[in-house]
């Protein structure tokens, strides 16, 4: 309706608290974020309403938390509500429907009457007389409206009844859970000529959709795959958002927290409702890493995936926890420029674990894989060989793993070479092809179920 873009004039008074003395925010990967105010009330003695608008729209109501903090046995919360009726102009405009309005038209004339009817392009009024007036909405230019109708509010509200038996001057604490609020990780690694070492850096990104700013608040963020009942639901980031990029500097204390990570900051931030900010996790450093080429034939055909590995060690430069988030690499061309190679998602990873980016495949490596034979040899007992054939095109030799998957009881008994079993389902064999050359690999593995 274009009836929603007139002005509305009315008359409205929300009921404030003191603004409040201290906020902390906990921001967990899945789209939720844990609120923490601490503020200092003046509470009548009796019973009384207690109102605080301050609240983030995607509060999840049911996990609201207050109490005193200087007396809790003489404050007791006896009724909470959260109020979500917003103010609109088609909320204004049904609310005060059979009841008697003003509109001023973009010429000056005045109608007033009963309003009957506000559903499409026209306003239907009824005048004292009884006579009934169709004003299109193209000539108006604002309605008049005595007050803001009775349950409609600004801003997403908290409301409390409580009795106090204490003093009136109370320290208090006010905590719920709110969706729309959510962190990652994001790191960047640029490696040097030879693939030797590279500079990796860590930010983390934090996310505001939730409907509220939070003003100098103290932040927190846990790592870990924290359990939630209900289906975390996304949000898209508006277009709108601002991106907030800090100095890379060593602003985040870590620590573990039950079976996650918390990683505190080390100083105050503001939240802006739709804005994402950017923080560094911890300082630029060079750790040391190894290329490897990997063929699974099994699951990728003939490609050689490119991966580079490092440890996540005080040895490396890191020892930090890292939690999960997109690893984007670099590496620096002849001509100093900065050519991107590839990017991964890497897992929550603890320290002294190794880190490991599939950057890609080789363009000059190629692996092949076929069956050769298979063979029967009891009803519950199988024998297949297999010949894998490794072709490099490059101008040095490389190192490949070769990567093989089985189920159930399986023994290689024979093979051209060494295969390492990794765990129940895998073997592994480490194969050197030397420049412009070829290698083939034969295997023959037992089968049992």
């Amino acid at each position: 309706m274009k009836i929603l873009h007139k002005l509305i004039y009315i008359v409205c008074f929300i009921p404030v608290l003191l603004f409040s003395q201290n906020i902390s925010l906990t921001v967990y990967n899945n789209d939720l974020a844990l609120v923490r105010e601490i503020r200092n009330l003046q509470i009548k003695s009796g019973i009384s309403d207690l109102s605080y608008i301050d609240v983030a729209a995607k509060i999840k109501p049911t996990s609201v938390h207050f109490k005193s903090l200087t007396s809790p046995e003489k404050l007791t919360v006896l009724e909470q509500n959260f109020e979500y009726d917003l103010v609109s102009s088609a909320k204004i405009m049904k609310k005060y429907l059979d009841q008697t309005i003003q509109i001023v038209t973009k010429q000056g004339d005045v109608f007033e009457g009963v309003l009957l009817s506000a559903e499409s392009s026209h306003i239907i009024l009824q005048n004292p007389s009884g006579k009934i007036k169709i004003i299109s909405d193209d000539i108006i230019q604002y309605f008049d409206f005595p007050e803001l109708p009775e349950g409609l509010i600004t801003r997403p509200t908290l409301v409390w009844l409580v009795k106090n038996q204490g003093d009136k001057n109370h320290k208090t604490e006010i905590s719920y859970l709110t969706n729309g609020m959510k962190w990652h990780a994001e790191y960047v690694g640029v490696v040097d000529k030879d693939d030797k070492t590279m500079e990796f850096s860590g930010w983390v990104s934090i996310q505001n959709d939730c409907g509220n700013t939070f003003d100098n608040a103290q932040l927190k963020l846990v790592a870990g795959d924290v359990h939630t009942i209900e289906k975390p639901k996304r949000y898209v980031l508006p277009k709108s958002a601002t991106m907030e990029a800090l100095a890379a500097e060593p602003q985040f204390e870590e620590k573990a927290f039950f079976e996650y990570h918390l990683y505190t900051l080390n100083r105050q931030t503001t939240l802006k409702n739709n804005q994402t900010k950017q923080l560094s996790l911890f300082p630029q450093t060079t750790a040391e890493t190894e290329k490897i080429y990997i063929y699974d034939g099994q699951r990728y055909n003939d490609k050689i995936r490119v991966n580079l590995e490092f440890q996540n060690s005080k040895n490396s430069g890191l020892g930090m926890p890292l939690p999960k988030g997109k690893v984007r690499v670099y590496k620096k061309d002849v001509d100093g420029a900065q050519e991107f190679i590839g990017e991964d998602q890497i897992d929550h990873t603890p320290s002294d674990e190794v880190v490991r980016i599939y950057l890609g495949n080789a363009f000059d490596i190629v692996g092949e894989r076929k069956k050769i034979s298979s063979e029967k040899i009891t009803s519950r007992v199988r024998e297949e060989k297999y010949r894998i054939n490794l072709r490099n095109h490059k101008e040095n030799a490389v190192d490949i793993v070769v990567v093989e998957h089985f189920w159930g009881d399986w023994e290689i008994i024979q093979k051209s070479h060494s295969f390492t079993r990794k765990d129940a389902y895998t073997a592994e064999a480490v194969v050197i092809v030397p420049e412009d050359g070829e290698v083939e690999v034969e295997f023959t593995v037992r089968l049992k179920w």
